[in-house]
């Protein structure tokens, strides 16, 4: 999102405003969940101290050493996230046998954070809110409408891009740590003792004298590290030492000192814990920390809205999903993205959302689930690249590793006890994404392999065509199949019985890559005397602009904009006798393609300059 010479400095403290919005606003509602949600702990020294040493080590553990340390190092050429993680395994790991298992995995967790992308402006949003009823306990009856006004007005300003808006971000959650960590280093002042809950032995003796609910409060802990996969996710817009750096300098200790003031308030004064937060600061200070925390939250939402327009880009690129409306917002910064479909159903799911769940208490049950299955997903697909692509020492790598995983298995079973509670939320729309994303990957690979079965070979078609009459100008069919003739040219000859001076068949293909250099994009051979093939291929972060790729074409080749014409074909799903999918999927395919956005938008091809032509296929 910034320019490359931006500072170290300077790409940390933005890295406040996207990375750390949501594992940043947790404070608000994640540490009094353990004592007031679905299965409350006794508010005594032996639970209280307990519930922060997990805290403390869900951090150190799953943030600190599994994400910071060993999973940033997977980068993709600069890029995270399951998407660039699949993709460096796909490339550095093409012949694996357990390829097909690390793409489920990859997707699973991609869908899931779909999930995370609903209710993280829901949560964010109610929490902060719900903090005016310590003014006023009448004023609880504003807290649905005013988060909804708030994630109406949200979801309205995302045609803007959040650059404008972006430059204050990182300002905005710098105030928000260094606040946070005053007020909880403040009543930590009058309960010092509180700080030795660092020890693990806390934690053990939880265990150890209440091991049930011990277990299940796992549950809760984990809402401390919700957003943990965004340091990830987002380390190709900055880079991951400077989101080491504010991680470890900044946030990691503010969220420490935060989660011990909570406890020292609730051990001083148990009655705090309802609004564990908000009492943390003096009662004079309630307004100006709503409005912050207000601010903080939305920062939050905001990043979780951009990576699930971020995540749909790179599903369309890798073939998951059909061709979408994808906007950029910005010439000049990357990944300043706008799905206008997409933030139409996120706005229309966090509103329904928020009305199904009106606290942050009820949706807490919700969220966890999500979380953790996406956490041991990555920890499954970050050993795969431990073990057998950086094949690491077994003798330190293997007990490292299984540490994590035992963890982050823990944290998942405890969420697995919430499905009844809200956790058959983030599940049912997991589910419905991945039939979705399976459908279309299969639907298309039968639609390319019956596309070739049909292809004219390029010699018949050169000998067959010799004497055809030719007319000016330059015409480029996109195809899918890089050895045949599309069938809209054949279509097109059939009909005008006549052919270009100049004929280019083009195919646009994805790499494994995040991005591919300009210079590399278009490889082109002339295969006869007019008649051309070329590559285009582009990262899976690339904005997929054809024209300005083809101004690399050899100079007999180049022809001026108004005497280019580019053939699209359309294809028009019929049934089969006996189709290669189960019919429901294959009537789900056909829905998705003609729901496809239109090619000559995504191409960034001029309109008037488009032919399309229709083509049945069966599966």
């Amino acid at each position: 999102m910034t320019a490359p010479a931006a500072s170290p400095n300077r790409l940390a403290l933005l890295a406040l405003g996207v990375v750390f919005g949501d594992i940043g606003t947790s404070p608000l509602y994640a540490f009094r969940e353990s004592f007031i949600g679905h299965r409350p702990l006794p508010v005594d020294e032996l639970h209280v101290l307990g519930v922060l040493s997990l805290i403390v080590w869900a951090l150190i553990l799953v943030v600190t050493v599994k994400y910071v340390l060993v999973t940033m190092r997977a980068d993709n050429r600069g890029e995270g996230g399951s998407f660039a993680l699949l993709a460096l395994i796909r490339r550095v790991a093409p012949s694996s046998r357990a390829l097909p298992l690390v793409a489920g995995a990859a997707l699973v967790a991609t869908a899931l954070f779909y999930g995370d992308a609903v209710i993280t402006p829901a949560i964010s949003i109610l929490s902060a809110v719900e903090g005016v009823q310590l003014a006023d306990e009448r004023l609880g009856a504003l807290v649905l409408p005013v988060t909804l006004g708030i994630a109406l007005v949200l979801f309205a300003a995302q045609h803007h891009g959040s650059g404008a808006m972006g430059r204050w971000f990182g300002p905005v959650m710098l105030a928000w740590f260094v606040t946070i960590g005053l007020l909880g280093a403040v009543n930590i002042a009058a309960r010092p003792g509180v700080l030795a809950a660092i020890s693990p032995t806390y934690a053990l003796d939880l265990v150890r004298n209440d091991p049930l609910r011990a277990f299940l409060t796992l549950g809760t802990v984990v809402l401390t590290i919700t957003g943990a996969e965004a340091l990830y996710a987002d380390m190709g817009h900055f880079g991951r030492r400077p989101i080491s750096r504010a991680w470890t300098v900044l946030v990691l200790p503010a969220l420490l000192l935060c989660y011990a003031g909570q406890a020292a308030l609730v051990l001083e004064n148990p009655a705090a814990m309802a609004q564990a937060f908000y009492l943390l600061a003096p009662s004079w200070a309630l307004w100006p920390l709503l409005a912050l925390a207000t601010a903080a939250t939305v920062i939050a939402s905001q990043a979780a809205i951009t990576g699930a327009f971020s995540i749909t880009a790179q599903a369309v690129q890798l073939g998951y999903l059909p061709r979408l409306r994808i906007l950029h917002t910005s010439a000049d910064e990357r990944g300043q993205l706008y799905a206008p479909g997409v933030n139409a159903l996120l706005c229309l799911a966090v509103i329904a959302v928020c009305v199904a769940f009106p606290s942050s208490t009820q949706l807490a049950g919700a969220f966890g689930f999500a979380v953790t299955a996406t956490m041991v997903l990555t920890t499954a697909l970050i050993g795969f690249v431990v073990f057998r692509v950086w094949r690491w020492n077994l003798l330190w790598a293997l007990p490292v590793y299984a540490v994590l995983l035992v963890f982050d298995t823990l944290l998942f079973a405890a969420a697995a006890t919430k499905i009844l509670d809200g956790a058959w939320l983030p599940i049912g729309i997991a589910l419905a994404l991945i039939i979705l994303f399976s459908t279309w990957a299969r639907g298309r690979a039968l639609m390319a392999a019956a596309l070739a079965r049909d292809a004219l070979p390029i010699e018949t078609f050169r000998r067959s065509t010799a004497g055809v009459p030719r007319v000016r100008g330059l015409a480029v069919y996109l195809t899918r199949d890089g050895a045949g003739v599309p069938r809209a040219l054949l279509h097109g000859l059939k009909h005008f019985q006549a052919l270009h001076e100049r004929t280019l068949l083009l195919t646009v293909e994805t790499a494994l890559l995040p991005h591919v250099p300009p210079a590399e994009r278009l490889r082109f051979e002339e295969l006869a005397p007019g008649l051309g093939r070329a590559v285009v291929t582009f990262g899976f972060m690339d904005p997929p602009r054809i024209p300005p790729v083809l101004a690399g074409l050899p100079d007999a080749w180049r022809t001026e904009p108004l005497l280019t014409s580019y053939i699209l074909g359309r294809q028009i799903l019929v049934p089969a006798p006996r189709p290669a999918m189960a019919r429901w999927r294959e009537t789900l395919f056909a829905a998705m393609l003609r729901l496809a956005g239109s090619a000559t938008e995504y191409y960034d091809l001029p309109p008037g300059r488009v032919v399309e032509l229709g083509a049945q296929v069966s599966l």
